[in-house]
């Protein structure tokens, strides 16, 4: 049973000692980018305070310490997300740039017009617009799975969706609106029954925050997320390949640190990972990511689990006494985001008077516009629950929507 009368987490995060308007800080953001706590601000500040040099290209004793130190995050994340390879850890920006690098150098290059590629009606833009891009530039036909009515990918129709000309299915393990955790091994598994050509990506963006994730175990041929949902800095991201896929790809940049050898008439390129890390890194976001995973391990995310579901059940409670109140997404398999509209009151402004109140939350589309017009609707409101929050930002979020509806509806 969760003791949901203390968190135990919320005071490593400085940020939230703030006040907002004068009132105490209730943050319900966090789908969008969490807050950090000190570990991490301490590892990026050490980061440039102590032995900062470029990493792989000097002799001296800085740079080789800070080379071993940012190595070192790439095999911590690879323990993390259950990689059987270090060496198929790609650094990006974030999920967007790994989303755009698969798009890019392995779509770009083994697909053709008239290929098919699946994604599904609850992505994220990264996961949709890369591919429209290789649409418009190479011919490629992008199909759709249907998302119910309660919020869940209908797998029902994947026998005819997939067919022969399908190479790619490019799905979201968490979906950023909804809370939705997608059955990933049940969907690889029968979208490799009906056609074993097929290669599977999947956003995990936010799933990774949320639960243990294991890719040996999913067996996803690319797995991305993003460090800054993560309690991580932003400017750094993870690309997880499958390393025949990887070899195969050709650069999708060029500059120093990913070259074997370059002469006025050629050019041969460096092996995995370095041959998709152009240029100066971001080192000290590199390892201000390897503190957040240092955290939520020792934090447990077992436990970081089960006080987010409790916390969801509690909000599910509170917001029955909120008259008006329509959710989206209703799966029995979710994480810790609620999604709804208040009935005659337009999301922008519930915001705005959650505000004045202390209470940060999300509106509109959420970059996911193709599930808006699904659901018939411009946006919702999205409050979304991380390990530091507790029952008093629910309390605050629910007492705002009451004076939200006293003065809209």
């Amino acid at each position: 049973m969760v003791d949901l009368e203390q968190n135990i987490w919320r005071d490593d995060f400085p940020a939230l000692s703030q006040t907002i308007r004068g009132k105490r800080l209730a943050f319900l953001d966090s789908a969008a980018s969490a807050q950090k706590p000190a570990t991490v601000l301490d590892a990026v500040r050490g980061a440039f305070e102590t032995q900062y040099a470029n990493v792989h290209r000097g002799l001296y004793t800085f740079s080789q310490a800070k080379t071993l130190e940012f190595e070192a995050v790439r095999s911590k994340v690879a323990d993390f997300i259950g990689a059987p390879d270090v060496s198929s850890i790609i650094f990006t920006r974030n999920s967007t740039e790994a989303i755009n690098m698969v798009a890019q150098s392995w779509g770009r290059n083994f697909l053709k017009a008239g290929d098919e590629i699946l994604v599904s009606e609850m992505e994220h833009h990264a996961n949709f617009v890369p591919w429209h891009i290789l649409k418009d530039q190479i011919g490629v036909v992008l199909k759709f799975i249907p998302v119910t009515d309660d919020g869940q990918l209908d797998l029902s129709v994947l026998p005819q969706l997939v067919t022969e000309r399908t190479r790619l299915i490019a799905v979201t393990h968490v979906s950023n609106v909804l809370g939705t955790i997608n059955p990933l091994k049940e969907l690889i598994a029968l979208v490799r029954k009906l056609n074993p050509e097929s290669v599977v990506l999947v956003d995990g963006s936010q799933s990774v925050v949320h639960m243990n994730v294991d890719v040996a175990d999913l067996d996803p041929d690319f797995f991305v997320f993003t460090g800054h949902k993560l309690y991580g800095p932003t400017g750094v991201g993870v690309l997880y390949g499958r390393k025949t896929l990887l070899e195969a790809m050709p650069p999708w940049q060029g500059g120093g640190d990913m070259i074997d050898y370059v002469s006025r008439e050629r050019v041969s390129f460096a092996p995995l990972p370095a041959k998709f890390e152009a240029g100066t890194p971001a080192i000290a976001e590199v390892i201000g990511l390897g503190a957040a995973i240092d955290y939520v391990r020792t934090a447990g995310i077992d436990a970081i689990c089960a006080w987010e579901k409790a916390l969801y059940e509690y909000a599910l409670e509170r917001f029955a006494d909120v008259d008006g109140v329509t959710m989206y997404g209703m799966s029995p398999h979710k994480a810790g985001i609620l999604s709804f509209t208040l009935e005659g009151c337009p999301p922008a402004d519930v915001a705005m008077i959650l505000d004045q109140m202390g209470v940060a939350v999300r509106t509109g589309h959420h970059c996911c516009m193709p599930l808006m017009l699904r659901y018939g609707i411009e946006g919702t409101i999205r409050a979304s629950i991380a390990l530091y929050t507790d029952k008093k930002d629910i309390d605050q979020l629910v007492e705002g929507l009451h004076k939200a509806r006293d003065l809209l509806a």
